[in-house]
């Protein structure tokens, strides 16, 4: 029997899931009358040809409790403990309902609520996984997890405001005074909420490298195992400079640059950039 480590799709490990023999649940996005599974059959670039078409953005769905008990039952089905990891309760339903599934399975599947999202989420599931890889207990691994939760840096600055207007998260006068003046705000995750903090103004590129300066001054204690910098689909010029600045101000054992998955894609657009990591 073994110790299978889970989680919903919002996570955007990438390829680092079949590294560390991580499985997924897929959320769902609905274009139009067309469902997808989200990392399965649906790219970002789909989605931004789906938005400048219909002025629409795609609507988004989580597993239901009858997705959940199927997956938990393949993942248990030789005897193994399930530990499976949400998006934020606060984002999506998902929690809720693989909560929910879990009863089922009595002490065979523990959910976890990461309170996080994108790689926030992912880096609570890749610290599950260095746990597991060195011999803890699932008890002891859901225990961790659960204190480090709300440590995680999970921000990003979005290009446009575009798309958070589309989605009810700001009004038409902040998103056009927004694009007009250049501004580009800072989301971060407090508590498992999205909240609007800091305003940075100018090009994406000067944006970002002040934004991990700032980091660098309000996290100057963190985990050094691993950060993220996690994009969607971002101009290389903007990545090149998050990655300078991270290199400059931080001392990781690795950092992992994702791209974000259609589900964070479809409420952020394109450009949006975060450096996510676990703070101390």
């Amino acid at each position: 029997m073994a110790i299978r480590i889970t989680t919903d799709s919002t996570c955007d490990l990438g390829e680092n899931l079949a590294k560390r023999q991580i499985d997924v649940m897929p959320l769902s996005v609905i274009l139009g009358s067309s469902a997808y599974r989200d990392g399965v059959n649906i790219t970002p670039r789909e989605i931004f040809d789906y938005v400048d078409r219909t002025g629409e953005l795609p609507k988004t769905a989580a597993p239901s409790i009858g997705d959940y008990e199927e997956f938990f039952a393949r993942q248990t089905e030789g005897g193994d403990t399930v530990i499976h990891y949400n998006i934020s309760v606060k984002a999506s339903s998902s929690h809720l309902y693989a909560a929910e599934a879990a009863k089922k399975f009595g002490k065979k599947v523990h959910v976890v609520d990461s309170m996080a999202l994108s790689t926030g989420q992912g880096l609570l599931v890749m610290k599950a996984a260095d746990l597991r890889d060195g011999g803890a207990s699932a008890r002891e691994i859901v225990e961790k997890t659960k204190a480090l939760a709300p440590k995680i840096n999970t921000s990003f600055v979005p290009d446009r405001l575009d798309y958070l207007y589309k989605g009810g998260r700001c009004s038409r006068m902040t998103m056009y005074g927004a694009n007009l003046l250049r501004i580009h705000p800072l989301i971060e995750m407090e508590n498992g909420q999205l909240c609007a903090g800091k305003k940075y103004r100018g090009s994406m590129e000067k944006c970002i490298a002040n934004y991990v300066a700032d980091l660098a001054v309000q996290y100057p204690k963190y985990d050094r195992t691993r950060a993220f910098i996690t994009h969607s689909t971002a101009e290389e010029s903007i990545v090149a400079v998050a990655r300078q600045k991270v290199k400059e101000l931080f001392v990781f054992d690795e950092v992992l640059e994702t791209v974000a998955g259609s589900v964070i894609t479809g409420h952020c657009g394109k450009n949006t950039l975060g450096v996510l990591f676990i703070t101390e």
